[in-house]
């Protein structure tokens, strides 16, 4: 981000804000919706993480850090928002993953298919760190930062959930080639 824009907006300059808000909320929104997994939540997070940065803007010390500090925003709400979730009745999306994504062959579905699945089983602290480093491709150090913790607790929580996604998709490929294990699956 341009550091003079994030002056003009810190000091009162609605414009300035108004294009940093249009430069960042769609990578605001893939975040959030990687953490939440729901595109109503993700939206609601990411207008909520806007007004917020505009709120708090004056407090940002260096705007160098602007794009972390919008997304260390943006995961308090998604954490919270989370845990309101976990409160309702579970509802599942039926649809494509990434709707705007053009059509895959047959095996990249099942692919996908199956780590959505897995990603589905992580719990949102662990989510929220694969998004930062994997999604984002934010070095670990800005992962800790972003999140609030401590860098081996990102480190850690990083290893469980990758070891959980890979537990999920051999789980899921075991259940999908073995008949014996398949009939005793509920349909």
């Amino acid at each position: 981000m341009d550091d003079e824009l994030v002056v003009r907006a810190r000091e009162g300059d609605e414009a300035a804000f108004a294009l940093l808000a249009n430069r960042m909320a769609h990578r605001l929104h893939g975040v959030a919706y990687r953490i939440l997994r729901d595109v109503a939540l993700a939206e609601d997070a990411v207008q909520l993480a806007l007004l917020r940065s505009w709120q708090d803007l004056p407090s940002l010390r260096d705007p160098s850090r602007f794009d972390a500090w919008c997304y260390r925003i943006l995961v308090r709400i998604c954490y919270a928002q989370a845990k309101q979730a976990r409160k309702r009745l579970a509802e599942v999306p039926l649809g494509d993953i990434d709707p705007g994504a053009p059509r895959d062959d047959f095996a990249t579905v099942v692919d996908r298919d199956a780590l959505e699945r897995g990603f589905l089983r992580l719990p949102v602290e662990q989510r929220t760190v694969v998004v930062l480093h994997h999604y984002l491709g934010l070095p670990m150090s800005e992962v800790a930062e972003v999140v609030g913790a401590p860098m081996e607790t990102v480190r850690s929580r990083l290893r469980r959930a990758l070891a959980t996604l890979r537990a999920a998709i051999e789980a899921d490929a075991r259940i999908a080639t073995d008949p014996a294990i398949r009939a005793k699956v509920p349909a």
